[in-house]
């Protein structure tokens, strides 16, 4: 059975730090790229592209918004993705998943709608707020 089980979430003030993982199972976690995906508003389920990570670990992908500030990284042998947030600001506020699909690359659009085949957390919510 495919599991995605986001953790690390919780409320912290501007500035502060966060570190999210992503602990995984169920299938063959090195074959797979990742993504992170914030949503702030319920009218956009599972949210903007926040992060990407290849397979291989060689490209990682981030937003404008969080450039400099946001380290994803990812641990084969725990099967474990990671979103190091850094100097986070208000309006990092929001659910973060991660998710990934098969023969999903972070060159493509997001993963489609929770199925078979496209695999979603039931994400961790970040509040940066003072």
């Amino acid at each position: 059975q495919v599991q995605l089980v986001e953790s690390g979430g919780g409320e912290v003030q501007p500035g502060g730090s966060l570190r999210l993982t992503c602990a995984t199972s169920g299938f063959d976690f090195t074959v797979y790229a990742f993504g992170w995906f914030r949503q702030v508003t319920e009218k956009e389920p599972e949210g903007e592209g926040v992060s990407c990570l290849s397979a291989t670990a060689s490209s990682g992908f981030y937003a404008d918004s969080v450039k400099g500030r946001f380290t994803i990284s990812r641990d084969n042998d725990k099967r474990e993705v990671y979103l190091q947030m850094n100097n986070v600001q208000p309006e990092d506020t929001g659910i973060y998943y991660c998710a990934t699909a098969l023969r999903w690359t972070c060159w493509d659009e997001r993963p489609g709608p929770r199925s078979e085949d496209n695999w979603w957390g039931h994400g961790t919510r970040v509040t940066v707020s003072s």
